[in-house]
């Protein structure tokens, strides 16, 4: 029997869990509140800030307590061309303005979005990473549902209700710039996780990976697994629809989208 390897070491934690040390908070929207369902709110950004591990800057907005004396301080993702000193809005009244939180179903088609909810009341949790955005397609004032594109190319279907900023994340063009040498790449994930460096597992002997051993660098069989794989073997290409290079009229398409 082999050793427990990575990927299953990985799953139990330990040495593995994220560094929050240096983090800011969680970055999300206000509580949705009165104000927010039927009106809006003012907020002024305070300060924009850098946060440990994140690729995106951060901003601090403050906002009156609706309630009693006294200030409530949130932490936004901040979008592009937000700055210090400016006032956002937030609330299904707010204008259509960059920076400005609002339900995805007071929003024209084309919209462009970020710090997205999935759910209403979540607080923000899709197109979140540096210089992303989603963008609204289409609603149904019917169902009260909006179909929207994530980064990642897939359509959602989600409550009108959910709110979004306006806008894309700011630090946009980030992964543009090449790491160079291994010691920014150390510094990269010191911030993050212990994920580098990897080893690979056709360098590895058998004992360790299910990829180890032979007398080449090579795996020596398919390296698709079957979703219900035992922990130890599941590593590869994990239950794949489809492998190789993208040839035809799929990569014709994948090749346009990735220029538009």
């Amino acid at each position: 029997m082999g050793r427990v390897i990575r990927t299953q070491r990985k799953g139990a934690g330990s040495i593995f869990v994220s560094h929050t040390k240096h983090r800011q908070g969680a970055a999300q929207f206000r509580s949705e509140d009165y104000a927010e369902r039927n009106g809006y709110i003012k907020g002024l950004v305070t300060e924009l800030i850098h946060d440990a591990g994140r690729g995106a800057p951060l901003a601090k907005v403050s906002f009156r307590d609706t309630i009693r004396y006294a200030k409530q301080k949130e932490l936004f993702i901040a979008c592009e061309g937000m700055y210090t000193g400016q006032f956002l809005y937030c609330g299904k009244k707010a204008a259509l303005a960059i920076g400005n939180v609002l339900p995805v179903g007071s929003m024209p088609e084309g919209t462009i979005v970020c710090n997205l909810e999935s759910k209403v009341g979540d607080r923000g949790c899709l197109a979140r990473a540096s210089g992303d955005y989603a963008i609204v397609v289409a609603h149904n004032p019917d169902a009260n549902i909006t179909r929207v594109k994530l980064p990642s190319g897939a359509k959602k279907i989600i409550p009108s209700g959910c709110r979004a900023m306006v806008g894309q994340i700011a630090g946009g063009g980030r992964t543009e710039k090449p790491l160079l040498k291994a010691g920014v790449a150390y510094h990269k994930y010191k911030a993050k996780r212990n994920t580098w460096p990897k080893v690979r597992g056709v360098a590895m002997n058998p004992v360790e990976h299910p990829h180890g051993g032979g007398n080449h660098q090579h795996i020596g069989h398919a390296s698709t697994v079957r979703r219900d794989a035992p922990p130890g073997k599941k590593v590869g290409l994990i239950a794949a629809r489809r492998t190789g290079r993208l040839r035809g009229q799929k990569g014709l398409l994948a090749a346009k989208e990735k220029q538009g």
